[in-house]
């Protein structure tokens, strides 16, 4: 790979402001092969990323709605600023997942699903249900954006059967475990990790018969490994980072990447800060040094994007909702004062991405491959269609 070069950030206000919905032209040219969004931002991306942008399908394999929902964001009608930053993030598919558990996790999952569903289809006109894979694609086709339903916690399946019942919900992804311990393994906060256990044993079968995705991307090394060994179908890490690049317990050791790779899986690359990197600055060059690292290990076909943020990220969130969401995390995390990354934290961030892999001389085969060709392909293979 090429050296990294170094990247005008600009501020996430500068980037925001009405964005207008991508469209193949209109874009007005201000600097030889650059072109500006829309009018108030002054960010400009070059002719290639836009293509780029255009002509693959975009995959977020760990996003959401909203992160702060204290406004009342599902219970009212989406704002025209919220469709415009939706429509513009150029973002053809978003697999939304929370980590739902404890003693009412098979409740708390029900409550989830028909939220999140519920608004995914009272704004139809801008999102669309997955079933199968090939959901994806007439979304893209007809102007919509694509919803995954999955859970970051599998503690709500309390009996194997009820993994079938959760895929005729519309479930089809679930994360084994969230930071701490359930009945099915570990967590990446764990102290200890015992692996996946016989109960864990029988939910992962049961999610291979019904073709629910394998999500490891919380889980505890062991648990990681054991996951992905127990699963006859490929598997995927949806958003984490590399132990190589930033020793944090929410990244992955190299082995389980090319375990993960050997199956046929796929990793995302999340833009949480603490997880890209122990040091500072931070930015969206650091994020993608963990795309470079996974290509190395195993290959272009085995790593993608999964930003763990909403359109605008966790520092957008309330100072209330910022202070609740810190709370429920082990000092282990190491959460710093910012928890986006500069460059990575605004509606229009897979663009900024787009222009630091063409820096980095990453083909447009390739590119269009880690903005979501890998994990339509996998999908594909683990659900059909």
């Amino acid at each position: 790979m090429a050296v990294r070069k170094t990247t005008k950030i600009l501020s996430r206000r500068a980037v925001l402001g009405g964005a207008l919905a991508l469209t193949a032209s209109g874009f007005p040219m201000i600097n030889r092969g650059y072109y500006r969004l829309n009018a108030r931002t002054p960010r400009a991306y070059s002719k290639r990323a836009l293509d780029l942008m255009k002509s693959s399908t975009v995959i977020d394999m760990l996003s959401s709605f909203k992160l702060d929902p204290s406004d009342g964001f599902f219970s009212r009608p989406l704002s025209q600023k919220d469709e415009r930053e939706f429509r513009s993030s150029g973002i053809n598919c978003l697999h939304f997942a929370s980590g739902v558990g404890g003693p009412d996790a098979f409740e708390g999952a029900l409550t989830f699903l028909a939220r999140q569903q519920n608004f995914a289809g009272r704004h139809s006109q801008v999102f669309a249900l997955v079933d199968k894979a090939v959901d994806i694609l007439r979304a893209k086709r007809d102007g919509q954006i694509a919803v995954i339903m999955g859970l970051q916690n599998s503690e709500h399946f309390r009996h194997a059967s009820d993994v079938k019942f959760f895929y005729d919900l519309g479930q089809r992804v679930s994360q084994l475990t969230y930071n701490s311990q359930n009945r099915i393994g570990s967590g990446s906060t764990d102290r200890a990790d015992g692996g996946v256990s016989d109960f864990g044993q029988a939910i992962i079968a049961a999610m291979n018969d019904a073709g629910m995705l394998v999500d490891l991307s919380h889980c505890g090394d062991r648990t990681t490994l054991d996951g992905i060994s127990l699963s006859q179908t490929p598997v995927s890490i949806t958003h984490s980072n590399c132990r190589a690049l930033n020793d944090h317990p929410r990244t992955k050791t190299d082995e389980a990447i090319k375990a993960c790779a050997a199956k046929g899986g796929v990793m995302g690359i999340t833009g949480v800060r603490m997880f890209v990197s122990g040091r500072e600055p931070t930015s969206l060059g650091d994020m993608v040094d963990h795309i470079d690292h996974v290509v190395k290990l195993v290959g272009i076909d085995h790593v993608g994007i999964g930003s763990d943020i909403d359109m605008n990220g966790y520092d957008d969130m309330s100072p209330a909702a910022l202070a609740q969401a810190r709370a429920s995390y082990k000092a282990s995390y190491a959460i710093r004062e910012k928890a986006d990354i500069e460059g990575f934290d605004h509606p229009l961030k897979m663009f900024d991405l787009t222009e630091e892999l063409l820096r980095r001389k990453y083909s447009d085969a390739n590119i269009t491959a880690i903005l979501g060709g890998n994990f339509l392909r996998l999908l594909t293979t683990v659900w059909g269609g």
